[in-house]
Formats: C-alpha cells, sequence, structure tokens
C-alpha cells in the first residue's frame, strides 16, 4: 500500500530527536516507523505516523523543515529467504530501490517493510500483480 512518510531535517545536536518525538507525543500522533540516517552536521528523521497531516501542522508550527514522500508499506512473511523474494521481484521488474527500513509494526506473521522505490506507482503495480499487497494498519 502507498503511505505518506514525513522527512525532518535535524541538526545532529544533543536533544534535538526528543525535541521532535515530544512534539508529536503532545500532538497525540503515534509513530508506526522510524529511521534516521545522519552526517556529522545534520540528520534526516524518516517517519511513519498514524496522523501525517496533524504530524506535518505540529513540526511545522515548531519551525522544523519537513517534507512528505510517497512509499510503499509492503507486509514481508517472517521466514528465511522472504525478503530476498522481494527484492528478486523489483529487480526482474526493475524497480529501483532507494532505501528501505523496518516498521514498528507487525500484522501476524508478517512484518512491514517501507520501501523508497523510484517509482511507486510501478511498484504497487508489481507488489499487486504478484499478490503481495496485505492490509497495513497504520
Amino acid at each position: 500500500m502507498k503511505i505518506k512518510q514525513i522527512s525532518i531535517f535535524l541538526e545532529n545536536t544533543t536533544g534535538r530527536l526528543a525535541n521532535v518525538t515530544k512534539i508529536l507525543k503532545e500532538s497525540g500522533v503515534n509513530l508506526r516507523a522510524i529511521m534516521i540516517a545522519d552526517t556529522a552536521d545534520f540528520g534526516i528523521l524518516r517517519v511513519i505516523v498514524d496522523n501525517p497531516d496533524k504530524a506535518l501542522t505540529a513540526l511545522k508550527t515548531a519551525n522544523f523543515t519537513t517534507k512528505t514522500t510517497e512509499v510503499l508499506a509492503v507486509p514481508v512473511n517472517d521466514k528465511v529467504g522472504a525478503m530476498h523474494d522481494m527484492l528478486k521481484l523489483f529487480e526482474e521488474n526493475s524497480i529501483n530501490i532507494e532505501y528501505i527500513y523496518a516498521s514498528l509494526e507487525r500484522a501476524g506473521d508478517t512484518a512491514i517493510i517501507i520501501f523508497k522505490v523510484e517509482n511507486p506507482k510501478a511498484g504497487l503495480e508489481v507488489l499487486e500483480a504478484n499478490g503481495l499487497t496485505g492490509k497495513v494498519s497504520f
């Protein structure tokens, strides 16, 4: 399923990440997935939340620089080789993966993996054609 990811640009300083989570908490927004990439000077925090619009409003009010991106949330069976099979399917269909990370969500015996692909529409079509989309409760 296609979902909205929020990227938040942060200075790489003590407490900056805690500021973001405090704003989300005080706004009643629940985290569903989180990932951070950093350099010496700044970081990009990527989150999936239960209410993206509410989160964006709260973060912008607190003067955080944000960007939204369409990503795919995909249930992947929790068994040996399941991730490889998914990645091979993307490879065979020329779907370029820019990055992936796991969600805090879990649905039975599946993990929810977040895929940022170059072309989300094409990626979703490949997943649907192969019966690899399922209910994701974000």
